[in-house]
């Protein structure tokens, strides 16, 4: 099954359709296998008392609210129907997570193809019970979270239905100090939980997702920009599409060289066995009837002749023919 790839848009369209469409543009010619959005209801998914994250606040706005910031940045239903439609006349997939109650029965009613669980819904047991009941194919980042905590997710969406979960290692930092990725992580919760296992990045750059691909994950999600310069609170942690395109072209090459697990002699070095290794060969000229012997044997260069494997078993045997130097015995 081939790695599947979730180009992040979130919010970075900055509330506008038609940045989210160029968006939609930049994440298919980039490759990837989806574009995803964020679908909430402002006041369903902050309080007005709700403070900002630290990595969304800027010098010019440190009093505006989570809910201002947010209500600013929300796409109506409307526009995620056209959005939808767009990607499909694109040819990409179309995904947006859900951040409330409402949206869940929006976005299921719109039909993705599978629901994307964020980091901060991981402990939102009405939200999980939901997303459940609809029994579609999962996948959740845990960012943030204790084995335990994803463990009781896990059992809240099973209870309620669902059956198809994979699990995305995630940091919930914007962006992720490399020392704090634990890439490593992925294989406890992949031998612990038994569910598939992905990695959602908030990192710099390409390299951890690509050494998570390396590391096993069927799924790889990044977040993405036109522009890293551009106001707004995920912006600064993304990728701009021609880092989106080397990222996935990388992971692709990664996902060929992963292979089948096998150890064996491929059909592309075949041709070099010849040439690279070697045979048992006359160290000088031996004579019909000599005896072989280490002074007079020697190993080289091509390897068509009697492998270099069963020195022994040729020692102390007698020559049938004559032999000149170099010459494969």
């Amino acid at each position: 099954m081939s790695i599947m790839i979730i180009a992040e848009a979130g919010v970075n369209h900055n509330g506008s359709l038609v940045l989210a469409k160029q968006m939609v543009d930049a994440a298919k010619e980039a490759g990837a296998d989806y574009v995803k959005f964020q679908t909430f209801v402002p006041a369903a998914l902050v309080s007005r008392y709700a403070k900002k994250a630290d990595y969304q606040k800027t010098a010019e706005k440190q009093e505006e609210s989570q809910l201002q910031m947010l209500t600013k940045l929300a796409l109506e239903e409307s526009e995620f129907v056209e959005l939808k439609q767009y990607c499909k006349k694109c040819g990409i997939g179309f995904l947006s997570t859900p951040f409330d109650l409402h949206s869940i029965d929006f976005l299921d009613e719109l039909g993705v193809d599978f629901w994307k669980i964020p980091s901060g819904e991981v402990t939102n047991y009405p939200y999980l019970a939901k997303i459940g009941k609809t029994k579609k194919k999962i996948v959740m980042s845990t960012g943030m979270c204790e084995m335990s905590e994803i463990q009781d997710a896990i059992e809240v969406l099973e209870e309620n239905g669902a059956d198809d979960i994979t699990i995305l290692h995630c940091n919930t930092e914007y962006p992720t100090p490399f020392e704090d990725v634990n890439l490593s992580a992925m294989a406890q919760m992949k031998n612990e939980l038994k569910k598939p296992v992905g990695y959602s990045d908030h990192t710099k750059g390409i390299e951890v997702p690509i050494a998570a691909v390396a590391l096993g994950a069927v799924v790889i999600e990044k977040h993405f920009t036109l522009d890293r310069g551009m106001d707004g609170p995920d912006h600064a942690a993304s990728l701009e599409p021609q880092e989106l395109k080397q990222m996935i072209r990388a992971i692709r090459n990664v996902e060929k060289s992963l292979g089948d697990g096998r150890k064996k002699c491929t059909v592309s070095e075949e041709k070099n066995c010849i040439a690279a290794r070697k045979s048992i060969v006359a160290r000088c000229p031996i004579k019909k009837g000599e005896v072989f012997t280490e002074e007079n044997l020697t190993v080289k260069r091509p390897g068509n002749g009697i492998s270099p494997m069963k020195w022994t078993e040729l020692l102390n045997t007698k020559a049938a023919r004559d032999y000149d130097t170099d010459e494969l015995i």
